[in-house]
Formats: structure tokens, sequence, C-alpha cells
């Protein structure tokens, strides 16, 4: 067919939070299909039978239709290209394991081929780079033209691994998000603040800001984890340090053999030696700790018949645990050792280069461990078993077979309090034991190692065994009960926007809460004003976020902001809409009436928790029609008692702020819990609305009056 115009992208934009489309980050596009606008799907000749063949995921996609295959459907009764590349671009993300779902495409303006589209993307340059390589994808489909999908899934993959959070650090923050307690990533590494302000704790993978450094340098130290755990009762294995190969000789000889050589200050595993028997080979194996270690010093330490264990403590218990096994090839007469494991071994699809694997990639050429092993089998790497010998490759090769339901309580007791005297608040305890399900005395069984900042994808992603929410244990561990949020204002309009934001931020400073207020005046901590430094709406606001000194928070949110940038909070305690007019100052948005504007300010009631409030001007209906998007509480005000809202609104038993002459009532069904004294100095709507947030935030009447009061006589507080 005749080449049709390409698909242009004319705008893209990466909405950081809450905004028009859905409550959570999107990339948003601006598109003009061209002539593609005159050819839905159903006149574009194969191309319904070209893009499955490309995408076949594209079956589960439910699209409008809402069902397995909808967007087949749509597909097949004809969409316009802005809806396709929208799927195509999901897809992409979801094939680089990047999961996300949801995506929504209108027309800016009837039959004009122009359209926003907006997609769910959980990194903003992978999502970025799938628009892209989607874009390329379909127009090949659409001109029957070859497309490379295996380098493009390759290149995003790729992505995906080194810009989003590791599955470790993924399955907290994911275990944080089912207790509705928001998070920040600070860094492009592992670094994550889970909830807000002075609510908020800070994990970095499996370390907590609870993890205290100096208990981190016992744990690196072995030696000396190993006199403190011991003087508390809990048996190790007897062992010395050595700084030389005949000392190491003369120390196993003491201990009494076999023995294991490790490096004094190792870590996952690297560098360690077991069972040895012979001069020979722990001076081999002392030669490799030195050189796994920061230092100097091995350690040397009698051998624990038994499989090794992994148990995770978290707070004051374990919550998982992983039991290894050893690793053995079985030859064939024709292959070598290194052969073998490519083919018994690393076709598991469980092993992988990276940390989504849960098995690491057996390499008998390079590991030193491995090396070692085969010497004493008087082979190596490069060696031909003949058929049907097994050859060890690594005891206890793979601490990842799950046993957490096995373990004895005394065995777990054990590896608590080890945890406790070293003083690590998340800890991994390796243990040798012939059988779990029995106390350490019983078996000989023995601690060998307290390990700071564990892995967690063994109990994530453990080759055998039940998968184990280790991150929902963390969470529980920093957080207990609490929420961990503080309470959040929006306000959003234009009309007294700024004089209500001031005002709630000087009741709550009031009520005794350190408060944080960024509004168009600039941002404020208690009065004080921070520099901005030239950050957007948006960063300004996540200043605020991450503040530990803050208690709570009052934002003032133009349309602009959230239509260029979303919101800076995902959930708000109260949403605040004074009005809706003005959007003739949005035209570059296409935002040409009031019902689209209406769609841009309503996100700010979308957002308020279940437990929360709106708090809704009674005089302008569009305004009262929000009430109906709130998923708590509904607080009309108005200059206006016979406003119809507020009157039926107390009709229904629910409150109310009003003026009634010259004073300011609070009133909750048929009764009037207040009446204060309105300021002549700040327009009735400004203040109506500040002690309709006031109140619905728990303040009560005489607090709010004081409040205002204290306003008046000193109203520069909280701009100097």
């Amino acid at each position: 067919m005749t080449k049709k115009k390409d698909i242009e992208i004319l705008r893209v934009t990466y909405l950081r939070g809450p905004n028009i489309w859905t409550y959570r980050p999107v990339i948003e596009t601006w598109l003009d299909i061209g002539e593609l606008e005159n050819f839905p799907s159903n006149l574009l000749p194969g191309l319904y039978e070209r893009l499955t063949a490309i995408l076949p995921g594209l079956i589960v996609h439910r699209c409008g239709v809402g069902e397995h295959g909808g967007f087949l459907e749509r597909l097949r009764d004809g969409t316009y290209a802005g809806h396709i590349l929208e799927h195509v671009v999901l897809e992409l993300q979801n094939l680089a394991g990047m999961k996300t779902g949801f995506g929504k495409t209108r027309e800016i303006i009837p039959d004009s081929g122009l359209y926003k589209m907006a997609f769910r993307t959980r990194q903003e340059e992978v999502g970025r780079a799938a628009l892209a390589a989607g874009r390329d994808l379909l127009m090949a489909a659409i001109e029957d033209k070859p497309y490379d999908l295996d380098a493009t899934v390759a290149k995003l993959t790729d992505m995906v691994e080194s810009l989003c959070l590791g599955p470790s650090t993924g399955n907290i923050v994911d275990a944080a998000g089912v207790r509705k307690i928001p998070h920040i990533r600070l860094t492009d590494g592992n670094l994550v603040q889970l909830g807000h302000g002075a609510a908020q704790r800070r994990i970095w993978t499996a370390e907590t800001e609870q993890t205290s450094a100096i208990a981190e340098g016992i744990a690196s130290d072995k030696d000396l984890t190993k006199t403190l755990i011991s003087s508390c009762g809990v048996p190790v294995p007897e062992g010395e340090l050595v700084k030389s190969a005949a000392e190491a000789w003369s120390a196993a000889q003491d201990i009494g053999l076999p023995v294991v050589v490790k490096p004094y200050d190792g870590n996952h595993g690297r560098g360690v030696s077991l069972n040895l028997s012979t001069e020979a080979d722990i001076a081999a194996a002392y030669a490799l700790a030195a050189e796994e270690g920061d230092s100097s010093s091995v350690i040397v330490e009698r051998f624990i018949a038994g499989d090794e264990h992994r148990l995770l403590v978290v707070g004051r218990r374990v919550v998982a645990a992983a039991a290894g096994e050893s690793l053995w090839v079985t030859g064939d007469g024709k292959s070598t050792v290194l052969e073998l494991c490519d083919t018994q071994i690393n076709t598991d699809p469980r092993r992988g280069e990276t940390e989504e694997f849960p098995l690491g990639r057996v390499k008998p050429h390079e590991s030193g461990e491995i090396i070692l092993e085969l010497q004493r089998q008087n082979l190596t790497h490069a060696s031909v078993p003949a058929e049907g010998v097994k050859v060890l490759i690594q005891p206890n090769g793979n601490v990842a077979v799950d046993v957490t339901d096995k373990v004895h309580p005394q065995v777990a007791a054990m590896a608590a309090l080890a945890a406790r005297v070293v003083g690590l608040d998340i800890a991994g305890i390796d243990l040798v034991t012939s059988d779990i399900s029995r106390p350490l005395e019983e078996t000989g069984g023995a601690i060998i190692e307290v390990n700071a900042s564990p892995g967690l994808l063994a109990h994530l992603k453990p080759a055998v065994g039940e998968p184990r929410n280790v991150g929902e244990a963390i969470v529980e561990h920093l957080f207990g009960e609490a929420s961990g949020r503080m309470p959040i204002v929006g306000i959003t309009g234009t009309h007294g926007t700024t004089m209500t934001a001031r005002l709630v931020a000087w009741l709550l400073q009031i009520s005794g809460k350190k408060t944080g207020l960024t509004c168009a005046e600039g941002l404020f901590v208690n009065g004080r004003e921070l520099p901005l430094d030239g950050l957007s709406e948006w960063e300004t606001g996540e200043r605020l976020l991450l503040n530990k000194n803050v208690e709570a928070g009052v934002f003032e949110n133009s349309a602009r902001m959230i239509l260029a940038e979303g919101l800076a909070y995902d959930k708000c305690a109260v949403g605040v809409v004074t009005d809706v007019s003005g959007f003739e100052q949005l035209a570059d948005f296409h935002i040409d009436s009031e019902e689209r504007l209406y769609n841009v300010l309503r996100t700010q009631v979308d957002v308020v928790l279940p437990s929360g409030a709106a708090v809704l001007n009674a005089a302008d209906p569009q305004v009262v029609d929000m009430a109906d998007l709130c998923d708590g509480e509904v607080i009309f005000y108005g200059v206006d008692e016979h406003l119809a809202a507020i009157a039926a609104h107390r009709q229904d038993g629910k409150r109310v702020v009003f003026q009634r002459k010259d004073c300011i009532v609070m009133a909750h069904g048929a009764t009037e819990a207040a009446s204060l004294p309105l300021s002549p100095l700040v327009p009735p709507e400004a203040v109506l609305a500040a002690i309709a947030a006031g109140w619905a935030l728990g303040l009560t009447p005489d607090l709010i009056g004081a409040g205002l009061r204290t306003w008046e006589a000193s109203p520069k507080k909280t701009h100097h």
C-alpha cells in the first residue's frame, strides 16, 4: 500500500504525580497521526495479522471492552493509530519486565488527527524509550516492513535492570503500597523513602534507617561477631585468626580436621572453602581467602557437618529461612567439567547474571572456591570425567530451598538472639545443621556468620518451595500500625487559594504541628521562608514531603501544575476546591472549556483519602458536582447559608460552614457547633474554606477561633 504520513510525536511530558489521567505517574504524549486519521485499523489491510504476530501478548489487553481480548476486538473492528500505539507501548514495557496496564487516548480536536495519549510507566527513561520504539514498531506493521522486536526488548530490558528498583527493594516498596504507604525514590539506586515528612522511614534494600553503623561494623568483623554471640550462649564453631598459610595449617591441627577457611572480613560467601583436611588444600584455601578479603587476616574454624542455611531476621523474629544444597555434575565421557556445568546446571531457568534470578550461573573456570574444590578431586574445569562419574562442583552451592516452616523454635530463637547481640534490625544469619527442625545442641549445629544488608532474593524467589513476602515483614517492622502519612491539605482553584493556604497553615501551626506550606508566595516551614532554587511547583512540593521535620503540609496547586507535572503527593487528608474558572489561561494545554477544566481540578478531590474530606464551595455548581467523586467526607462552605448544596447537606446531617451577617457558623446538620467572628481583613470565602479545612483535620472550634484572632493580630507570621 502507499506510505501514509508517519505518526508524529509532538510533545512528551512526564506527569510525576496524580493527574487528569490517573492517580499514578504517566507519560503524556501529544500525537499527530496525519493521514492515518482517515485509516482506522480495519482499513489497513493485514495490520491486525502483522501486529498480533509481532506482539502476541496483546491478546490479554482488555481495553474499553473490559475483558480478555478486548483490545484485539477493537483492533479488528477499527480503531485509530494513537490508541493502537498506546497498547503497543504498554506491551513493550511488559515484555521488558516492567509490568503495567493503564493507558488512555483522547482526540484533542475532532477529525484533526491530533490526540493526547497517556500510558503508565514506572520509570521515565524506560517509558520514553518504549514510546519511541512503539512508534517505529507500529509504523513497520502498518507499512509491512520487518521489525527487530528482540533487539528492542533486549535494549528496554537492560534499561529496566539498570534504572528501576532492584527486586528486593521493589518487594519492600510493593509491600508498603499494599499498606497505602507512599514512597519516594531518593537516588538512582535503591535508597527509598517510605512515607512523608516526619512520618517517613528510609530503606536501602535490606538496610533501614534503624540499622546501626556500629552493628554493621561488628558484623563485618567475623571474629568479633563470634566472640559476642558466643558470650550470650549462641553456639559457634571454634576458630582462630591467622596471617599465613603455615599458621592456617597449625590452627587446623589444633582445632581438629576437617576445617573451614574463610576471609576475616568477607561477605556473600566469597572466598570460603569447606571441609578441608590436607595441608595443601588449606594453603590453597588460605591464598583464596586472603585475596577475597579486605585484609590479610583469615579465619580457620571447625568444619560442621550438615547443610548451610540462611535465616532472615527482621526485628526480633525469623521471617524466612532457606537451605543450601550441594551442586554436582555427572560425566558423559565426552564433555569437560565446564561444558557439563553449562548443560546440567546453567540451563536451569532460575539461573542468570542479574539479580532477577534467584540463582547465579556457575563458572568453574572463574570461581576460586570451585577451582579449589575441583583440585581436591584432581580435576580442573577442562577435565573430562568418565561416563557416570559424579563430580562435586560446590558444597552448599544453592541457598535457595525454602524451609521456613521447618525451623525449630529454638533455632529461630538463637538466630534472633544473634542478630540482637550484634545490634542489627535486619540480619542474614548463616548456620549449619543437619536438621533445621531440631535444636542445634541435638545436631551439633552452629551459627557461622551474621550478615548485615542480607540479600532477599533467595526468600522472594526460592528455587524450591514457597516464596516469602519478606517486604511485608520489613514494612511491619518499620511502621507497626502507622500509615507513614502526615496530614496533607491540597487547595486548587483560582479565587483566594493563596490566602486559604496561608490561613490553613497557620491553624495547623498553632495546633502544635511543624507545618510546611507551598503556595504562590513561596515555600515555608513554620513561617520561615526557604529558597526555591529555581525548582518547579512539583519539585517544591516534594521538598516538603522529604523534610523529616515537617509534620503537616499545605499545598496550593494550580491547574497548570496538575496539567504539566501532576500533584506532588499521592493522597491527601483534605482537598479544597474554590471554583472552576479561568480556562482561558490554559489554551496551550487545549483546555478550552469549563468542562475540560473541571476534569483537571477534580484531580484534587480524586486523591482525598477515605478517612479524609473534600472542602467544596457550595456557590459553584461545578464544584458542587465534585462531591460525588470524593471517597471521604464532604464539607460544603459558602457565604450564603441558603445555598441549595448547604441546605441539602445540613438536611442530611452533614457538616457545613457558612456566613451569617458578621459571623461564621460551623454547623453539623441542624446543630450549630460554633459561631466565630468574621475578620474584615480577609476575603470571607478564603476564611470559610480555611475553617472548613481545619475542622476536617480535627481542629476544635476554639482553636480555629484562636487562630483567626492571632492571624488578625499578626498576619505576617506565615510569610516572613
